[in-house]
């Protein structure tokens, strides 16, 4: 059997890295023809990516460095390590909290500026900390946009320090909410949680839709003197709307994960270098979920976790198996299954599910599948990948 060709375009961790047995795979920064590429922060968009690859596996949440409406269209699916980072991110986001609160980063400024061999430098201390006088945390509101798996977690802490909590998301899933704190206080608007908070984080991903969630329209209306903290994306903020609303003082500081030409100037700014899964354990984490991941699907078709695919899975009843991916219009199911019943193929057990535009199928058939099966399936108009998934080895 010959190996499967894994293409990694950054550094990614060896724990992750180790879970592809190297009997069965070939992992390298330099593989030609891979079946599946492992990626970070690598750009792919614009990028030729070959024929050959079957996925795309991001160690982290972010997919915008993907271009996942293309590889929809060729049926290959993206992954992605929901949570996986969310602890790392939620400590940023408490020790930006902190910061803030107690105006640490202007103070650090302000005593590195001082005259270390100056005879006032005690005096000049003790004038200057007035100007940083800071709050304290229990009893100030924080409001939440985006209440998935680091917005859960931020808003748990944030009441253990004894805050109140206000949070926003149209889209929370089921089991977001269920891991929501009750004290939680759900807002019907972005602008509701911009009215009554201290201190904004915001928690969601980079759509369209979101792109400048956070402009001058709805600064307007944030509660004077509030602090806005961003360690999601940096588009889903407006920096110049930013920028003016610190300038007339609507907003007293912002904290961010994404330094950019129009922040770097402002002293109202903490501009931290992408810092949110910079930990060794969210690294560990993300490269271990994503490999699993592709790992599935490569192996048995199944997929979980990826941003342009439902989710699919069924159990191995038969070592002959075929994956399907297809637009999801009428009739589908009906043109595979005949095309199988025309080879004399016995179909032994099936699952298909679609997401918006997409549909996927597994088909496990009790004898084997030869190429003129595939090629009769792919042949079907509206499929867009089609392969036969033996039986991996063991060891």
């Amino acid at each position: 059997m010959n190996r499967l060709r894994i293409l990694t375009l950054n550094q990614i961790s060896a724990q992750g890295l180790h879970r592809f047995p190297s009997a069965r795979y070939n992992v390298g920064k330099a593989v030609a023809d891979p079946d599946a590429i492992i990626l970070r922060s690598h750009d792919l968009n614009g990028q030729p990516i070959p024929a050959s690859v079957k996925a795309i596996g991001r160690a982290g949440a972010g997919t915008n460095n993907i271009p996942v409406a293309e590889m929809s269209k060729r049926g290959v699916p993206v992954f992605n390590a929901p949570g996986a980072n969310a602890n790392a991110v939620k400590e940023l986001v408490l020790a930006a909290l902190l910061l803030a609160a107690r105006n640490v980063i202007p103070a650090v400024r302000y005593v590195g500026a001082l005259d270390a061999a100056a005879p006032d430098l005690e005096s000049r201390v003790e004038e200057g900390k007035k100007q940083f006088a800071g709050i304290e945390l229990p009893q100030r509101m924080l409001g939440i946009v985006g209440l998935g798996a680091i917005g859960s977690m931020v808003a748990d802490t944030a009441i253990k320090l004894g805050m109140k909590v206000i949070g926003f998301d149209p889209e929370i899933t089921v089991d977001a909410a269920w891991r929501l704190p009750a004290s939680v206080r759900r807002a019907h608007s972005i602008e509701e949680v911009l009215k009554h908070s201290d201190f904004v984080t915001l928690h969601v991903p980079l759509l369209p839709v979101t792109r400048h969630l956070i402009d001058a329209k709805r600064l307007a209306v944030a509660r004077p003197g509030s602090v806005l903290l961003n360690f999601a994306r940096d588009a889903i903020v407006d920096d110049a709307a930013v920028v003016a609303a610190l300038r007339s003082g609507q907003l007293k500081s912002y904290l961010c994960d994404f330094p950019s030409p129009a922040l770097l100037a402002e002293p109202k700014v903490v501009a931290l270098p992408h810092l949110g899964a910079s930990t060794a354990e969210a690294e560990e984490n993300c490269a271990i979920m994503v490999v699993d991941q592709v790992r599935e699907y490569l192996e048995d078709g199944t997929i979980r976790n990826a941003v342009n695919f439902a989710n699919v899975e069924m159990p191995r009843e038969s070592p002959h198996r075929v994956a399907v991916a297809n637009a999801n219009v009428p009739n589908m199911l009906g043109q595979i299954s005949s095309a199988m019943a025309q080879a004399g193929l016995n179909i032994h057990n099936m699952v298909n599910k679609s997401r918006a535009d997409m549909a996927y199928t597994l088909v496990d058939v009790d004898s084997p599948v030869d190429d003129a099966v595939i090629r009769a399936i792919a042949a079907i108009d509206g499929v867009l990948s089609v392969r036969a998934i033996p039986v991996a080895p063991t060891g």
